[in-house]
């Protein structure tokens, strides 16, 4: 039943419009088509970085010299760019693919939900953007971590489709930073052991960029360090066998010997929502005490180790940008850093992890430098993960897909400024299953905590910025970012004391608002995720949260339209979990039979 829905949901799904309301879909490309044939040298070459679990609110980028002299200074930093599942393989699916993890199914890390396996098995390891790009005329390369639960026990049944040399690091041995295992395109996995493994990393990036050039096409680089995600161990890994999560030890990163003394007396941020003395959110974490300081000890250690790990992907950054320099193909290089999702410490008095909605977990670093992209600026345009598989089929001069749930980053000056006025301001986050604790355990904070299944959404603009979430037991949060940028007053929780209006209007007309706009874009797809205000008012009369809380629509907004709620709480996504779903056709179930006189 998992699977049958998921195709009838595709097989069902809204025709792509050509025109939004926030503009075209299918943007002018950067390079000219040519029906797919390789272009020759003037088609740009892409290096995507991805990192694992780095944040962007505890100012890990700071750390980086290289990364600021070679992409912030001479590139644009995205400083609204957000993961839409705070969790690798999800987000790293979503990424790759351009859709939320709602549509491609990959919701966590491991079989059943989640995982290289079930990857293949939803059909998408034919479906994603090495594949594409190829088709385009593109060479692709790749080493480093690709997916969770791809292993040496399943690599080659069957082997990542669409990469012409590829090197990847397989589980269990991806975050033993010490014992690290690779395997070259069909070649048999080797290991590592005693090195580490960016260092290995950064051997095989340098040797795919050369084999790249000497090919003399255009080509997609990839490369993907496990710094700075936790190390994790388990005897059984020593067999190269899998472990429960349970039984795996989790410790702080280890960085390699010239970098172990760095950074001795920095701390983690003391943000006003670092182990806070009032408890904030919901659900789970609203139970949380305070953190001890033997805990708050251990956490700003862990903290260094993540940041000495990161010396090692900055240099991986510099030797790219000097191999680029001595092959003379810099200028005609696109190079985008990014990471998979960020990572908390003592905030909101949480353990170590991700996973969560709040900003430290989905907030992330996007910086892109390239041809005609502004150099040295910060843009404030909202984008997502699911906007970067359009954003690098645009780069290639290759045909937009109509299924993308992301609509193609701008990266021109006049791009930029056009994007600041029209482009939306939303977010989707959705997160199923258990929330990690990858620091110390105690009795009160648990390796696990299973209930962490939510759907939420950040909508930001001049005039709001806002996080909404309704958790699986339909527990609901709101913070007003523009008062509340730590995100510790839940407006809507019965120890709070909530304000009579946000953002100029009244409390409940704006949570009708943001409860319909989320029950749109829990269930959405392609034209229905960027343009969700359009699936709520067909005329196209409403663009934004702004326009919605116009006094002609509060009827139907309060008192006509049907509230999001999960049925139950479920470890992935089951669809007769998830509640009421927003449907293109049909929708009278779930609306007001007179629902289209109100908009």
């Amino acid at each position: 039943m998992e699977c049958l829905w998921y195709y009838l949901l595709a097989a069902l799904s809204w025709p792509r419009l050509v025109e939004g309301i926030f503009g075209p879909i299918n943007q002018v490309p950067l390079t000219p088509l040519d029906g797919g044939r390789d272009q020759g040298p003037s088609r740009p070459n892409v290096v995507f970085i991805l990192t694992d679990d780095q944040d962007l609110h505890m100012n890990s980028l700071e750390y980086m010299p290289y990364v600021q002299k070679h992409l912030i200074n001479r590139g644009t930093l995205f400083k609204r760019h957000f993961c839409t599942t705070a969790l690798c393989c999800p987000s790293r699916v979503s990424l790759w693919t351009g859709k939320a993890a709602h549509n491609t199914n990959v919701t966590n890390v491991v079989p059943p939900y989640g995982g290289y396996p079930k990857f293949v098995s939803q059909g998408l390891n034919d479906n994603y953007l090495p594949v594409w790009l190829q088709e385009s005329g593109y060479n692709t390369y790749y080493t480093g971590k690709l997916f969770n639960a791809h292993s040496v026990d399943n690599y080659n049944s069957p082997h990542a489709a669409g990469w012409t040399s590829s090197d990847f690091l397989l589980d269990p041995f991806t975050y033993w930073y010490m014992n690290s295992t690779y395997q070259r395109n069909k070649d048999s996995p080797v290991s590592f052991e005693g090195r580490h493994s960016v260092d290995v990393l950064a051997e095989k990036a340098l040797g795919l960029l050369d084999e790249a050039y000497e090919a003399g096409k255009p080509f997609f680089l990839g490369v993907a360090p496990v710094s700075p995600h936790a190390n994790l161990w388990s005897p059984s890994f020593r067999d190269g066998k899998h472990s429960d999560l349970v039984d795996i030890e989790f410790t702080a990163p280890v960085p390699t010997e010239k970098h172990a003394k760095l950074f001795e007396s920095v701390k983690v941020p003391r943000t006003a929502n670092f182990n806070p003395d009032k408890p904030s959110g919901a659900s789970w974490i609203r139970k949380l005490p305070k953190q001890s300081q033997e805990n708050i000890d251990y956490n700003d250690q862990f903290y260094v180790q993540r940041l000495r790990t990161l010396q090692s992907v900055d240099e991986i950054v510099d030797s790219i940008f000097r191999r680029l320099e001595d092959l003379k193909i810099l200028d005609n290089t696109y190079i985008i850093y990014t990471t998979d999702n960020g990572y908390h410490i003592g905030q909101h008095r949480m353990q170590p992890a991700k996973q969560c909605s709040f900003e430290e977990d989905i907030n992330i670093p996007l910086i892109i430098r390239g041809p005609g992209v502004p150099e040295k600026i910060t843009s404030d345009v909202v984008t997502t993960h699911t906007d970067l598989a359009p954003t690098l089929l645009e780069i290639a001069g290759a045909p937009l897909r109509d299924d993308f749930d992301g609509l193609a980053i701008p990266l021109t000056e006049e791009s930029l400024a056009e994007a600041s006025e029209t482009r939306h301001e939303h977010v989707t986050v959705e997160h199923w299953g258990f929330a990690s604790n990858e620091g110390q355990v105690f009795d009160w904070y648990p390796r696990l905590h299973m209930n962490n299944t939510y759907k939420a959404l950040r909508v930001i603009s001049q005039t709001y910025d806002l996080h909404y979430q309704v958790w699986c037991n339909n527990e609901r949060e709101l913070h007003d970012l523009k008062t509340d940028p730590g995100q510790m007053v839940n407006l809507l929780h019965a120890d709070e004391e909530a304000p009579e209006t946000i953002a100029g209007a009244p409390l409940s007309k704006m949570v009708a608002r943001l409860d319909s706009l989320l029950f749109v874009l829990k269930s959405c797809k392609a034209e229905s995720c960027i343009n969700p205000w359009k699936a709520l008012h067909p005329a196209g009369n409403v663009g934004s949260l702004r326009d919605a809380l116009s006094p002609r629509f509060d009827a139907f907004y309060e008192d006509e339209s049907r509230k999001i709620e999960f049925d139950r709480c479920e470890m992935g996504f089951i669809l007769d979990a998830e509640g009421p779903q927003f449907k293109s056709e049909g929708m009278l179930n779930v609306f007001d039979p007179k629902w289209h006189e109100w908009t």
